[in-house]
């Protein structure tokens, strides 16, 4: 299994990528922000841009704005000689991303919960459970989607999948993990068991396992928690420029 070194430079390198910036401008020891231009990078994650983009990132000290130049001349403005809380409050930032990496030092396997069985489906046989109703944050059922899920932990009860935790392949080795688990049988530690299962499953393939909430899914980051994974870094949720362009 990978080192945390090791993860970090995976992590890191991509980042770098998709933001434009450099990995030192990742790991500024010093309270700034760091401005540049948003380019399609050859390997970038595919996620989709507009015509204007914006995004904000911090694992750290530093601050890094990557955005299209209309919105980076804004973000100058705005935050040129401000504190971290001011910005990452600004009235165009509508909510925050918190990404959370394994420890890889402390994350341990953990113990299945009874009276469930397991199974593992790899990327060839994903397909099969697109007709599963209540697992939209564990699967990408469009196969016209610009990353697909690639890798599934399930959990079965009588034969039927009451819980799933899938694994996307936002970039070649970043796969982020994605879990539901269906209301009837919640509260049985099924959630984090798949996420640590397919935390470790993910880590063998030699892969970096993203787990991504929003900030206020406090159930959401208790999971991370219990799986062994800490919050590496935040980004832009949902962005409203409206009252700041022409």
């Amino acid at each position: 299994m990978m080192t945390h070194k090791e993860m970090i430079h995976i992590v890191q390198s991509q980042l770098a990528i998709d933001l434009n910036c450099t990995i030192d401008d990742l790991n500024s020891e010093t309270d700034t922000v760091i401005f540049v231009e948003t380019k399609d990078n050859p390997g970038r994650k595919p996620f989709p841009r507009k015509e204007c983009h914006f995004d904000i990132l911090s694992m750290g000290k530093s601050i890094v704005v990557s955005a299209t130049p209309e919105r980076l001349a804004i973000a100058r403005e705005q935050m040129q000689g401000k504190t971290r809380d001011y910005i990452f409050s600004l009235p165009f930032i509508r909510g925050l991303y918190l990404h959370f990496l394994p420890d890889i030092e402390k994350i341990k396997p953990m113990l299945p919960p009874a009276h469930f069985t397991y199974e593992i489906v790899d990327k060839d046989e994903v397909y099969q459970l697109f007709g599963l109703d209540g697992f939209n944050n564990a699967l990408i059922k469009n196969v016209n989607h610009p990353y697909q899920t690639v890798l599934v932990v399930l959990a079965k009860k009588d034969g039927k999948v009451v819980g799933m935790a899938g694994a996307d392949n936002v970039s070649a080795k970043n796969w982020q993990i994605g879990v539901d688990v269906l209301p009837d049988y919640r509260n049985h530690g099924l959630a984090a068991y798949l996420v640590n299962r397919l935390t470790f499953e993910v880590l063998e393939r030699g892969s970096v396992p993203l787990y991504d909430v929003i900030a206020s899914n406090i159930a959401s980051q208790r999971v991370a928690n219990r799986v062994g994974y800490y919050p590496a870094y935040v980004t832009d949720w949902r962005l409203n420029f409206n009252d700041y362009e022409t």
